[in-house]
């Protein structure tokens, strides 16, 4: 058995989130496992750019409220206990809810073929996307 220690909470990148969002790391897919862990805390209104995962992803929310939507779906209203799956090259984002914070546990499986990237990520959402309009 081993004990990691966690580094410091590093803030999620500009490039990736609208707001204020931190990242803490559980795992990294190190071989023989596949599944890269975080556990993502978002403020009020933050959320992700539009992005897909090449091998799908998991979330699991285990605070607060938000919101997550697909490409050409509806926004959906997310809470804790709440587990949502994207599939594979789905394009979507996720984040709090306007009032709430909101935090889940973000599983991704690496991508299969070395230089493929696991994340492909796109625009930031707007606000009239985040609201809806």
């Amino acid at each position: 058995m081993e004990v990691h220690r966690q580094p410091a909470t590093p803030k999620g990148p500009d490039t990736w989130f609208t707001g204020d969002v931190w990242i803490d790391g559980i795992t990294s897919g190190e071989s023989p496992a596949n599944a890269r862990v975080s556990t993502v805390r978002f403020t009020p209104g933050a959320r992700t750019a539009w992005h897909a995962h090449a091998s799908g992803q998991t979330l699991y929310v285990t605070d607060g409220q938000g919101l997550t939507q697909a490409r050409s779906g509806d926004i959906v209203a997310i809470r804790a206990g709440d587990v949502i799956t994207t599939p594979a090259g789905e394009w979507h984002w996720h984040g709090a809810a306007p009032d709430h914070y909101m935090s889940h546990i973000t599983i991704t499986e690496r991508a299969a073929a070395p230089g493929n990237p696991e994340t492909d990520w796109g625009a930031h959402v707007t606000d009239a996307e985040y609201r809806g309009e």
